[in-house]
């Protein structure tokens, strides 16, 4: 089993499609179809499902993709730590929404600048999500919201740190103007990313969500939409403030305040590759001497 041919599988797995994996790798499409046909032959399993006009991942592939983006991973990682960063490598960081939108272009920004070599990769998801991706490796590190339970990081094998204080806001509808507590809004609607958020399970706990029938939980994956139907009367949502700042919310909204939230840089116990230290460093956090 080639790293190259693992490249070439994770490519396709991401694009659904040959020729567009072909043409992001600079390879022949029909170099490429040989190379998945040849790991196929390999592995003695069939990772694609093909169809006239399109292919999807098999539940073969689904399972084998995390494998391959994990030893992908460990090649890159031991490359770094050999040439003490001279191979610049990757740095695969996952992010809030919320993080992403409102602290981290300027750091990734003057990172760049610094270490130009170094390719970073930024996922968005879930607090939980991405905990559970930098645990398993598919993640090098990962900006997320999480309650008090270092005890159950350590078990997990990570270490945390706080990096950013988030003051949390109840967005509410037009027409809630008087509400003064976040158990007297009269909506019975939360706009708020998919379970695992822990923005989320803090508003459904105040507002007192999971004991009230009469509530429902609309999931979107964007503060944009979630502003909008706010905005429309048809929900409130929760969010930090540095994105409410961003712009792109009526100042005629009215907010309550929800509580304070350290968003931390969350990582591996032990993993200490060149650039993740160098990115550590540009953030503040120390890191223990390997």
């Amino acid at each position: 089993m080639e790293t190259e041919s693992l490249r070439i599988f994770c490519a396709v797995a991401a694009e659904l499609s040959i020729t567009q994996a072909a043409a992001r790798l600079g390879r022949a499409p029909s170099n490429v179809t040989t190379r998945i046909q040849q790991l196929e032959a390999d592995l003695g399993a069939g990772l694609f499902v093909r169809t006239a006009k399109r292919i999807a991942l098999s539940p073969t592939g689904e399972q084998f993709l995390a494998y391959a983006e994990r030893l992908l991973a460990l090649e890159d990682e031991a490359r770094q730590v050999v040439s003490n960063g001279a191979s610049g490598g990757v740095l695969r960081i996952g992010s809030m929404e919320s993080t992403a939108a409102s602290r981290l272009p300027g750091v990734l920004a003057a990172f760049h600048v610094d270490h130009p070599a170094t390719r970073l990769v930024l996922r968005t998801g879930p607090s939980r999500q991405l905990v559970e991706q930098v645990r398993t490796g598919a993640l090098d590190c990962a900006f997320a919201a999480l309650p008090d339970d270092s005890a159950e990081l350590i078990e997990m094998g990570l270490q945390s740190m706080p990096v950013w204080v988030e003051e949390l806001l109840l967005l509410l509808p037009p027409g809630e103007s008087d509400v003064e507590d976040a158990r007297q809004v009269r909506a019975r609607s939360l706009a708020a990313f998919p379970q695992g958020c822990t923005y989320r399970s803090l508003a459904e706990h105040r507002l007192g969500i999971s004991g009230d029938p009469a509530w429902r939980v609309q999931e979107m994956n964007s503060y944009h939409a979630m502003i909008a139907c706010v905005a429309a009367g048809a929900c409130l949502t929760v969010l930090p403030a540095s994105v409410l700042a961003l712009g792109g919310a009526p100042a005629s909204l009215k907010t309550l305040p929800l509580g304070r939230l350290d968003t931390c840089l969350v990582w591996r116990d032990g993993f200490a590759t060149p650039a993740f230290r160098a990115f550590a460093e540009r953030l503040g956090v120390g890191l223990e001497p390997r």
